[in-house]
């Protein structure tokens, strides 16, 4: 469990599926993911996420929760192959806590998390070009803008711009 001053990051663990699914069952929340973060977000599409999040002694999805409710989720995915040192960011968090300054809380504590855990010298995440907020944030963390990928985007019908944001182990832009 990672303690931070807004909320709390920890493992997903049965018995959060109510206050997950509240949270994740929403279409602005879900405008912003990829398609397989299921919508509408069901109770079993809950214990699913938990199932598949609990007992790991190195979790790599936490739970994001105030006062032990899960109010949003973060997690990265740690890329293979000729990546396998980078990891990609993820991020959501339920609409009644925008703006609150929790999610800059939650990515700060995850890249901190992420470096000292895995094996990454690189986080990044891909962010809507429609949302500012999510860029906010990732600026905020530390995250820089490394590129515009035009059109990469499709979702809801719509095409979109992609931000990718990077953020750098410490240490990590100095030669081998």
């Amino acid at each position: 469990m990672i303690s931070l001053s807004k909320c709390r990051l920890r493992s997903f663990r049965f018995g959060d599926e109510i206050s997950l699914q509240e949270n994740a069952n929403s279409t602005a929340v879900w405008m912003n993911l990829r398609n397989s973060f299921p919508h509408p977000f069901s109770v079993n599409d809950a214990i699913s996420w938990i199932s598949l999040n609990r007992n790991n002694p190195k979790p790599n999805n936490l739970a994001i929760t105030i006062n032990d409710d899960v109010v949003g989720g973060i997690g990265i995915t740690q890329q293979t192959d000729i990546y396998q040192q980078n990891a990609e960011i993820g991020y959501w968090l339920g609409e009644s806590f925008w703006n609150k300054g929790i999610m800059t809380e939650a990515v700060k504590a995850m890249v901190d998390y992420t470096f000292a855990n895995f094996q990454v010298i690189r986080i990044y995440a891909g962010v809507f070009d429609h949302n500012i907020p999510s860029m906010r944030v990732l600026e905020k963390a530390g995250f820089q803008k490394e590129a515009i990928h035009k059109k990469a985007i499709y979702k809801s019908g719509e095409v979109y711009d992609e931000h990718l944001y990077t953020i750098l182990k410490p240490g990590a832009d100095k030669p081998l």
